[in-house]
């Protein structure tokens, strides 16, 4: 972007915007769209250790940024064979999350293995299927993923209804895990 951009509130607005004070250009910042899935098979749930920031070295689902051209399925069917080199069927949509801190959107399907096999992509440093009672809690990178596990947990044997959204104790998304060293 050339000119000089400054925040202003612009006529018609009603917050600050990134404006041109050349020719009036107002540059929009709008969330971010996550996707990703809830990849299970015989009961068990693909996690995937982050090789990359923020939280290296803790378990997400295989989750990433959307990118243009791609439906948020497609988007989440990329991410689960990018970071697990999962193929994988989508089921429906599982839950939508709204993370205002940061800017995002998140919305997460149920899905499992469309063909056999995982293994670890660049991003990831593991993966593996975890029982509900080995999820290493203590290792689970961000609060969404907690949301995502136990509403997946919830509503396991069920048909999909209504996405879950965030909980009621943080319905912004506001709260980042404790001890997490990062806003993420």
């Amino acid at each position: 972007m050339a000119g000089h951009f400054h925040r202003v509130i612009p006529e018609g607005e009603d917050r600050e915007r990134l404006t041109c004070a050349d020719c009036g250009f107002v540059n929009y910042e709008n969330p971010k769209i996550v996707t990703g899935a809830v990849v299970v098979e015989h009961g068990r749930i693909l996690l995937c250790r982050r090789a990359i920031p923020p939280r290296t070295g803790f378990w997400t689902l295989p989750a990433g940024f959307m990118e243009l051209g791609e439906t948020v399925a497609e988007g989440a069917a990329r991410e689960a064979f990018e970071e697990a080199q999962a193929r994988i069927a989508i089921e429906g949509v599982l839950a939508v999350y709204s993370i205002a801190r940061i800017g995002q959107v998140q919305i997460l399907f149920r899905a499992h293995l469309a063909e056999p096999g995982i293994a670890p992509g660049p991003e990831s440093l593991e993966t593996r299927f975890f029982a509900w009672d080995e999820i290493p809690w203590g290792d689970i990178a961000f609060p969404s993923v907690h949301w995502a596990l136990r509403h997946w947990h919830a509503t396991r044997d069920a048909p999909l209804g209504a996405p879950a959204t965030n909980p009621p104790e943080d319905t912004r998304g506001m709260t980042p895990l404790p001890g997490a060293t990062t806003s993420v």
